[in-house]
């Protein structure tokens, strides 16, 4: 059924959507979309850059404490 939608039935979906919601409604969710896509990529970077520092940190536990564990 959506194979065949085509360029006619997207611009009548979109004019329905900007009839139903309003320009500024449409921008706002945009801007919504747009920070939120921001937020993950930030999230998803600091996540990365954890797991690095703690694959790099140093192993400071004195040497008589190793043999322990």
């Amino acid at each position: 059924m959506l194979n065949n939608i085509g360029l006619p039935g997207i611009l009548l979906i979109a004019i329905v959507v900007l009839v139903l919601f309003g320009r500024g409604k449409i921008s706002s969710l945009m801007g919504e979309v747009g920070k939120g896509i921001t937020s993950f990529k930030k999230g998803v970077s600091e996540g990365t850059a954890e797991i690095d520092e703690a694959a790099n940190a140093k192993d400071v536990t004195p040497e008589d404490e190793k043999d322990k564990a």
